[in-house]
C-alpha cells in the first residue's frame, strides 16, 4: 500500500486566484498587481513562498502581518498564508483557477513561462495570469527596496507607511 494520497481539490463557484511570492518586504508594486487580480476573481490568496535561495529579511509572522494591515476590511476577498510545497498543488487544494505572475520585464518572461508549463503540465485545471506591473512601480523590487533603505534611502511611497516603518526599525537593530 502507498502512502501517496492524492491532491482533492476544493468545490466552489468562487473564481479564486494564488498570487505567491515572497513578499520580504511587499512594495506598491504587489499591491498594484493585487488590487488588479480583484477585478478579475472573487478571492485572492496571497500566498508566501518559501525560498531557499534568499535570506528574507522578515520573518513569516513579520510578513504575514504586514501584508494582512495592507487589507483592512478585505477578509472576505483576500487571504494570506503560506506554502512550503509546490504552489500548483496548493493552488488546486484550495480551489484556485489562477496563478497570478506579475512581470516587470521582458527578462522576466522567460523564467516565468517555463514555471507555468511545468505548473500546468503538473495540473491542467490551474492556469497562469500575468499581469504586467503598473508602470509607475514597473522599476521597484522587494530587493531594491531593502537595499536603499539599509543605505538609510527613503523607500516612503515605494511601500506602504507601515512596511516602511518596520523597515526603519529593522534597519536600526543591524
Amino acid at each position: 500500500m502507498s502512502d501517496y494520497e492524492p491532491f482533492v481539490a476544493v468545490e466552489t463557484d468562487e473564481k479564486i486566484a494564488v498570487y505567491p511570492g515572497t513578499f520580504d518586504p511587499i512594495t506598491m508594486g504587489h499591491l498594484d498587481i493585487i488590487n488588479r487580480s480583484l477585478n478579475l476573481f472573487d478571492r485572492v490568496i496571497i500566498v508566501i513562498a518559501t525560498n531557499s535561495s534568499k535570506k528574507p529579511l522578515f520573518s513569516v509572522e513579520e510578513r504575514l502581518m504586514m501584508i494582512r494591515a495592507c487589507f483592512p476590511g478585505n477578509e472576505g476577498r483576500i487571504e494570506v498564508d503560506t506554502v512550503d510545497n509546490l504552489l500548483v498543488d496548493y493552488a488546486y487544494t484550495k480551489g484556485a483557477k489562477a496563478i497570478i505572475r506579475g512581470l516587470r520585464a521582458v527578462s522576466d518572461f522567460d523564467y516565468e513561462f517555463q514555471l507555468a508549463l511545468m505548473n500546468r503540465r503538473i495540473e491542467r485545471d490551474v492556469e497562469t495570469v500575468f499581469l504586467m506591473t503598473g508602470f509607475r512601480w514597473i522599476f521597484i523590487s522587494s530587493s531594491i527596496i531593502k537595499d536603499v533603505a539599509r543605505h538609510g534611502g527613503d523607500v516612503s511611497g515605494l511601500v506602504p507607511d507601515h512596511v516602511c516603518e518596520k523597515l526603519r526599525e529593522k534597519y536600526l537593530q543591524i
